[in-house]
């Protein structure tokens, strides 16, 4: 059998051989990302420190105010292990923006953070912005490969 070019475009133009799956609409990508958040926060408030890492890529870096980079997963693990020995966390955001475009999104919003130390003493309220960049993964998860945050002015202790 001859294949002629406008055979070949037909069918390409059909999907005939395409192997790739059909693209989430914007609507399914943020309701995923939402439903991340909400695992995500859910790990962090649980102290579940396998759940939160299994939530980031391994490149993942926190931008945290006054301090470096905490660059990979496990440097990202590993302190939030340590807050987690030390703390009790009550934390909430919200979403105020999100944008996908393709396999990456970006959220940007406010939290609210109360941390009791597990030892006693004054327990600390920040309130503060974000910036998240989420990536897709090859199974279609979303995954936070970026965490920026700041707060709105010094811990408060009460």
């Amino acid at each position: 059998m001859k294949l002629t070019v406008s055979t070949c475009l037909v069918a390409l133009l059909a999907g005939c051989g395409s192997s790739d799956p059909p693209r989430p609409s914007l609507e399914d990508d943020l309701a995923a990302i939402a439903a991340f958040n909400a695992r995500y926060l859910r790990a962090i408030n649980d102290e579940d420190i396998a759940a939160l890492s299994a939530l980031t890529t391994q490149g993942h870096i926190m931008l945290a105010p006054n301090r470096a980079p905490i660059v990979g997963k496990a440097a990202n693990d590993e302190l939030n292990g340590n807050a987690f020995e030390q703390f009790d966390f009550d934390e909430t955001w919200t979403p105020e923006e999100t944008v996908v475009a393709g396999d990456w999104a970006y959220q940007r919003g406010t939290f609210t953070v109360r941390a009791a130390p597990k030892a006693g003493g004054d327990v600390r309220d920040v309130r503060g912005s974000f910036l998240r960049i989420y990536e897709r993964q090859p199974n279609g998860e979303w995954r936070m490969t970026r965490d920026m945050f700041n707060s709105d002015g010094a811990a408060q202790n009460n």
